[in-house]
């Protein structure tokens, strides 16, 4: 033996010599695994099987110590580097950043990942979502609306509440005994006549505190802000035109003092305009700020009263407020508007904003506030994820649908966090100002509407979330219905488009102009279009129709809903469903582009591959521990050790490392303790693995078969060496796990195995029945030529005998009979080969009667006595 190889080390020795190390070679248990690497012994085996042998070869001292360890140390570097890039790209690694198409695994891990991620992020929205709203804020709007909307200023009027405000003195009237009523008067004594201590006024119902003081405002305009027709002017000497910023009229009027007679801009007043039902108003005007007590501001409006505040320039009145309750943390900003159109008359309006403007304050809050911030470490990943895809894909990346609903959603998340941001601060700015000047007009009105714009935000991208988790379960054939089949009928749904709303603004043109002046519904086109698309949904006011035009009313309903909704509609709902019924049966005959259930029984059948190896090495080396004592002494060396373990197909490094891990003393041999030991050690292990493998096989059990049989493997069964898969499907997907004499069927057999195994055989019982049909056709056709060669052989007999015979009759008469003979003949077998071949008793009677023809004229063709081979 060469001198370089060194002699085996102790026991005591190698279980050093096995530590990992950078001289260390490669571990050779782990060539066993080379296939799967899930198969590689694992953390439970590694004081086993892993500890890498050294042995014995003097490896060449290539380079001094401090440039190997330089190397080393620069490889490992490296290798870090190399495996953190690897993580992070993991991490955004998608199916459009991925070369997946080809890699099916591939593409099913990633989308599996990416479906994951995606519900946890939209777990997280649905929470920010649902932490902002709650059915309290119906409640508290509906409290507030009934006291300042429904509540009657007349007990004896019923119609004398807010929305019956025709003139300037119901306005008044309204104010007086509703409006001041429900802010102060109502809530200045308790129900027992006992006045309110200064701590406790100040409440509307007790309980919600009055922000500040309210504001009314008025909008006015122009004397000369309309034209007087020449015919009229010497009869009308004043026109009030509508409501614009033109026409809006800036100047004092009235007394001329206070800030009620004075006008104020809209940046003095740090207001904001407001779309109301006539005209849209500007944030200026005329203010007259109340007080914190009903009898002042009574004494105010009074003023207005007595001196017009309101008159024909009149064009809209605001009243503004603003209350919190702190029982619920809410927020309401009320605004009361009366709109006076140059028609005359009045047209009442609210709006109630109940928002959340103080985020923070319960524990729900501060929870919240934490799935927040995952919320925008979420979309940072998603903005890294979008930038990495577009660099990948340039302008196909616009292509996609799919990416342009994530850009929307991106770009409104970044939205309401800056706004999210923004309305904290500008809040506590707000109340710091309230709380220092608490007799002041506090204005939320602003902050309150961008807080609704958050809100209805925030549901159109949960809406739109919610809708893109289709980008993720397309890759089941069933989930992609709706999708193809609008894709498939697009074009013609295009086409259809564009006759339909030919047709549908035609008459909504028609009905603004014919009842425009009549019908509330038809007051403006666009109320005509919203109108006429509610009549196809089945609500419509046929009778006012008909009181606006008896004959043209009931005519235009008629022929709307015959061409709209009988004709057009239908035709619509026919694309839709021939498309559907092709789509159907297009998807019907494709192949899903993965199967899931394969994915995750691969993964099932892996683990059981691996808990059964992991139990049947600790089964065979707790034989080992049995056989090897060879001589009976009960120490078995390291020799007996090592030759039976070879026999049982074990590596040099396995039984090295087995060996050294349980000889204590390092004597090269196991004494009767440190078999105990070891195989206490082997038992525990045994049974932790065949509890785990139990408790795995029982989970799925009872999630793919609740009421099946089948019978688990027992705990301390053995599985056999021959463990195998059955391999069924085009992709070579694992089916089934059968094992060798000694093994249990697992679960014995799956409802969709079994029927897998029934279609097959049926489809075999199919194909055998088929061609047993054939056999016997073809023994039917070999019977009938069989007697066809005899019937042949019978007249060809005839034929020579009436040849042959001399009876005095002339050779003519003797042709003449002969081709009589062989005409009748050839009738006859005609006759009888074409019945034969319909009663034939063979499946298909079309395929028998092909095919006799043929035998006929093969008969036709082998006799003497056809026509073109005649004597």
């Amino acid at each position: 033996m060469s001198s370089s190889i060194k002699p085996r080390p102790l026991s005591a020795e190698s279980r050093v010599a096995w530590e990992p190390g950078d001289g260390g070679m490669a571990n050779p248990a782990a060539a066993r695994f080379d296939d799967d690497d899930d198969l590689v012994p694992s953390e439970m085996e590694s004081e086993l099987y892993n500890k890498k042998p050294q042995l014995g070869l003097a490896l060449p001292q290539a380079k001094p110590g401090g440039q190997l360890q330089s190397a080393a140390a620069a490889k490992k570097k490296d290798d870090c580097w190399t495996s953190f890039r690897k993580g992070v790209r993991s991490l955004w690694a998608t199916r459009q950043t991925e070369a997946t198409k080809d890699n099916r695994e591939l593409h099913i891990k990633t989308t599996l990942r990416e479906l994951i991620t995606y519900c946890v992020f939209l777990i997280i929205l649905c929470i920010l979502t649902f932490g902002m709203t709650s059915s309290t804020m119906y409640y508290y709007t509906n409290v507030l609306n009934t006291l300042f909307i429904n509540t009657p200023g007349d007990t004896s009027n019923q119609g004398s509440t807010f929305m019956g405000i025709n003139l300037q003195s119901d306005w008044f009237d309204y104010v007086n005994n509703v409006l001041i009523a429900g802010l102060f008067g109502n809530w200045e004594q308790w129900y027992n006549d006992r006045n309110m201590t200064d701590e406790d006024f100040g409440y509307i119902y007790y309980e919600n505190k009055i922000l500040g003081v309210p504001r009314i405002r008025q909008l006015r305009v122009r004397n000369d802000s309309c034209i007087i027709p020449d015919d009229f002017k010497d009869q009308i000497k004043l026109c009030y035109g509508q409501y614009s910023e033109g026409n809006e009229d800036k100047l004092s009027f009235g007394l001329r003092n206070g800030s009620a007679w004075v006008y104020q801009t809209e940046k003095e007043l740090k207001g904001s305009s407001y779309w109301g039902m006539v005209s849209t108003y500007g944030g200026g005007g005329f203010v007259l700020d109340l007080m914190m007590h009903s009898a002042d501001s009574m004494a105010l409006i009074s003023v207005l009263k007595q001196n017009l505040w309101l008159d024909r320039g009149t064009r809209a009145v605001f009243a503004d407020f603003t209350v919190y309750n702190a029982n619920i943390n809410l927020f309401c900003v009320i605004k009361l508007v009366t709109e006076y159109p140059a028609t005359g008359g009045a047209i009442p309006s609210f709006s109630f904003r109940t928002v959340k403007l103080i985020r923070y304050v319960s524990a729900m809050d501060f929870f919240v506030m934490a799935c927040e911030c995952f919320f925008c470490l979420f979309i940072v990943y998603y903005c890294v994820e979008e930038i990495l895809e577009i660099r990948r894909l340039r302008l196909a990346y616009l292509k996609e649908f799919w990416n342009i609903l994530d850009l929307i959603v991106i770009a409104i998340s970044i939205c309401c966090i800056v706004f999210n941001i923004y309305r904290t601060v500008a809040v506590n700015s707000k109340l710091e100002t309230l709380l220092a000047n608490p007799d002041i007009f506090c204005d939320f009105d602003s902050l309150s509407y961008w807080q609704v714009v958050f809100n209805s935000a925030l549901a159109i991208m949960v809406f739109f979330a919610w809708i893109k988790i289709f980008k993720y379960i397309s890759f089941n054939k069933t989930m992609t219905q709706l999708s193809t089949t609008l894709g498939a009928c697009s074009k013609d749904l295009a086409g259809f488009a564009v006759m339909f709303f030919i047709v549908f603004l035609a008459f909504a043109q028609l009905g603004y102009l014919i009842f425009g002046t009549q019908v509330a519904d038809f007051s403006s086109f666009e109320t005509s279009i919203f109108t006429l698309f509610r009549i196809i949904l089945g609500d419509f006011n046929f009778q006012a129709l008909q009181q606006a035009n008896r004959i043209l009313g009931p005519a235009y309903f008629i022929l709307y809903v015959f061409f709209v909704f009988f004709v057009l509609l239908n035709m619509f709902l026919a694309i839709i469903n021939d498309t559907y019924s092709e789509v159907k049966a297009d998807l019907a005959n494709q192949k899903n582009e993965f199967e899931m259930g394969d994915y995750f029984r691969q993964g099932y059948h892996k683990v059981m591959d691996k808990l059964n190896l992991r139990r049947n090495k600790i089964i065979e080396i707790q034989r080992a521990i049995q056989s090897a004592d060879a001589n009976g002494d009960r120490v078995i060396d390291f020799e007996e050790w090592r030759h039976d373990l070879k026999m049982r197909g074990y590596a040099e490094a396995e039984i090295e490392a087995v060996f050294a891990k349980y000889d204590l003393d390092g004597d090269r041999a196991l004494d009767e303790d440190e078999l105990r030991r070891m195989h206490a050690d082997l038992e525990g292990q045994r049974l932790a693995i065949s509890q785990e493998y139990d408790d795995y096989e029982k989970t799925n059990y009872h999630q793919k078969s609740p009421a099946g049989g089948g019978g688990g493997a027992a705990g301390g069964g053995v599985p056999g060496p021959g463990m195998g898969y059955d391999s069924d499907d085009e992709n070579g997907t694992k089916k089934g796990v059968t094992t060798g004499a000694a093994a249990v069927v697992v679960n014995g057999v799956s409802q969709e195995e079994f029927t897998l195994l029934q279609r097959r055989v049926d489809r075999m019982e199919h194909s055998i029945g088929s061609i047993v049909s054939k056999i016997d056709a073809v023994l039917v056709k070999l019977e009938a030529m069989e007697r066809a060669k005899a019937k042949r052989r019978e007249t060809m007999a005839k034929l020579l005998d009436n040849i042959t015979e001399s009876d005095g009759t002339s050779d003519e008469m003797k042709r003449q009979t002969m081709e009589r003979l062989v005409r009748d003949e050839l009738e006859k077998w005609d006759s009888e080969t074409t019945f034969g071949g319909s009663s034939a008793p063979h499946p298909n009677n079309n395929s028998s009667a092909r095919r006799t023809p043929s035998a006929g004229a093969a008969a036709r063709s082998d006799s003497p006595g056809h026509r073109g081979s005649s004597p």
